[in-house]
């Protein structure tokens, strides 16, 4: 394992972020607070407590979970696309550097950054409301796995991605509404039969439900279920991966 050369694309991914602070990070905190400000006044307004919960903090985890998935499919599809596009990925290429240690320094980095700006938006949380973490393992187990699972699979739509339409077609048009459909901002319970089935069906209900736990210890689903889902789409992620490269593809044009 040449670790030398994943410190490498790692640092380098790294120090494009803090080239770029003002849309890395102000601008995520920035809409954080401006959720807090309107659901908070809106709507935290008319509903006091979700399940013991003060609406404000309800939302937390949802919020966070939002902008990890995000941020991290955005970092991990950036990264690997935009050495495609100018043209450096061949620098990359001709260089005695493993597929696994490209992924693992690209992937490292989307994760690294998608974690930071969680932890920038928890910090930012309370100042609007009190946060508990009643289980804090399972909340950093969560958060862990939920940005390499998620980077992982936006390294995946780099690879695949043709133009920049493609690019942010999943992060703009597909994640968005999962996720807020997916308990971000209400309890399931709260829906008719009908639709909390359905809502079983969204993928990103597991990992929302998963977190929120982690944080107050309710949970719309099974812990324990929420936990497979997230390591299930990790193997899913892996394996897929490693078929891309097994047929024969490489990080070109």
């Amino acid at each position: 394992m040449n670790f030398e050369a994943i410190k490498s694309i790692y640092a380098f991914e790294m120090a494009r972020t803090r080239r770029t602070l003002l849309q890395s990070v102000v601008s995520p905190v920035i809409s954080t607070s401006l959720y807090f400000i309107v659901f908070g006044a809106a709507i935290g307004s008319r509903i006091q407590l979700v399940e013991g919960v003060s609406y404000g903090a309800f939302i937390t985890p949802g919020l966070i979970m939002l902008t990890l998935l995000s941020q991290c499919i955005s970092n991990g599809s950036f990264g690997i696309y935009f050495p495609k596009f100018t043209g450096t990925i061949y620098e990359v290429l001709s260089a005695p550097v493993a597929m696994t240690e490209i992924v693992l320094g690209y992937v490292g980095a989307a994760a690294t950054k998608g974690m930071l700006i969680g932890l920038i938006i928890l910090l930012t949380a309370n100042f609007f409301v009190h946060i508990t973490i009643e289980h804090p393992f399972m909340m950093i187990l969560f958060f862990v796995l939920t940005a390499v699972t998620f980077s992982l699979f936006g390294f995946m739509i780099g690879i695949w991605a043709g133009n920049f339409e493609q690019l942010n077609l999943i992060p703009m048009l597909v994640v968005p509404p999962l996720t807020f459909l997916g308990g971000s901002f209400y309890s399931i319970n709260m829906l008719p039969p009908f639709w909390q089935a359905v809502s079983h069906l969204n993928p990103v209900l597991y990992l929302v439900s998963g977190f929120r736990w982690s944080f107050f210890g309710i949970a719309d689903v099974n812990p324990v279920l929420s936990l497979a889902m997230i390591t299930f789409f990790l193997l899913i992620c892996l394996a897929t991966l490693g078929w891309i490269f097994k047929t024969g593809y490489r990080l070109r044009n």
